[in-house]
């Protein structure tokens, strides 16, 4: 197993893969601060073409209004580190693609580039379907940046679990 791609890691994304593949459905993946950790964790088990789609990875403003859609009045307004611009993405990334589910994950990995108001660890994660998005916050604390990327991923799978049985 690669040093980034942990049993955790290969477990969600083997039990999204083997969910998805069940029920015949495609994922998405659209993400900033993990830099394509999720869209890596699943094309790192064979058998993933079957679910996967495609992975944007949208790290600059301009990337997230150009290839997701995300206005750039959302992000003046909330940052890109926001709810609004991680269900943003989701939705883009849903439009955009062949999915019926994706997943976004939009925060500051650090240890550089928090604020007050948003601290390095903060992560907005979102996941989307044609009726319903969910939105989650990971308030991690400035733990090592692979760290934070890992947890972010982690959480992502999470979510995507719970809207595909909502």
């Amino acid at each position: 197993m690669k040093d980034w791609f942990d049993k955790e890691l290969h477990d969600a994304a083997a039990r999204a893969l083997d969910y998805f593949t069940g029920k015949k459905l495609r994922l998405a993946t659209a993400e900033s601060c993990t830099g394509g950790l999720v869209a890596a964790a699943l094309t790192e088990i064979a058998g993933s073409s079957h679910v996967f789609d495609r992975g944007y990875i949208t790290y600059s403003n301009t990337a997230k209004q150009q290839e997701l859609g995300v206005p750039a009045d959302t992000i003046g307004r909330f940052g890109a580190v926001s709810e609004e611009t991680a269900r943003a993405m989701a939705e883009g990334a849903l439009r955009n693609s062949k999915a019926d589910y994706t997943l976004s994950i939009t925060g500051i990995a650090g240890p550089d580039g928090g604020s007050a108001d948003k601290p390095v660890g903060l992560v907005h994660i979102a996941a989307a379907r044609n009726d319903k998005t969910l939105h989650e916050e990971l308030r991690l604390g400035n733990l090592r940046r692979g760290e934070v990327r890992r947890r972010s991923a982690l959480a992502a799978f999470a979510l995507l679990e719970k809207l595909a049985k909502s």
